[in-house]
């Protein structure tokens, strides 16, 4: 990546006037997920309710371009003392630019200065943009025995809605 392209977006928390776009967002960056067979389902996208929790807690982050227009971003919650991961979503079109490392960079940050215990998330285990990207932030996955009953939940309801359960995986982030 040159500084030049570094520079062309920035990170920043969202403004509960952008939560309209980030289901854009999340559509586009669904069909890398489904072409790389991590799902088999129709799109969709964090309810309002949820990103409206994640504003509130600062826990929503959005990577924009110069123009200050949203094209990517992260969705924590807290949950249990740890802030669970609950969506993150680069479009296509600025995928494997950094985009995503710095958006988890910037919720790994919030976490410890919010005393949180870790991170959260759930992910395939297959596709090399998902577990073995969080893998090299320092998450490691959760065996069932070591899985947290809110974590097993999560996953539950993933498979409820088309998610294969022989590739989705819980991992954590201990501070």
């Amino acid at each position: 990546m040159t500084e030049i392209e570094q520079d062309a977006y920035t990170i920043r928390q969202a403004r509960p006037d952008e939560l309209h776009l980030l289901a854009a967002i999340e559509i586009d960056a669904f069909w890398v997920l489904h072409e790389a067979g991590a799902v088999d389902c129709e799109p969709t996208s964090l309810s309002l309710d949820v990103l409206k929790q994640s504003v509130a807690q600062q826990l929503l982050f959005v990577a924009v371009d110069i123009e200050d227009q949203p094209f990517g971003f992260l969705a924590g919650i807290r949950k249990d003392g740890s802030v669970h991961i609950a969506e993150l979503d680069v479009v296509r079109r600025w995928q494997k630019r950094g985009v995503g490392r710095r958006l988890m960079e910037a919720a790994i940050a919030a976490a410890r200065t919010q005393g949180a215990v870790g991170l959260t998330l759930t992910t395939d285990r297959q596709a090399a943009f998902n577990a073995p990207f969080y893998a090299s932030l320092g998450f490691r996955i959760l065996d069932d025995e070591q899985r947290p009953a809110v974590l097993t939940q999560i996953l539950e309801n993933e498979f409820a809605q088309g998610a294969d359960p022989a590739r989705r995986v819980a991992m954590v982030l201990r501070f």
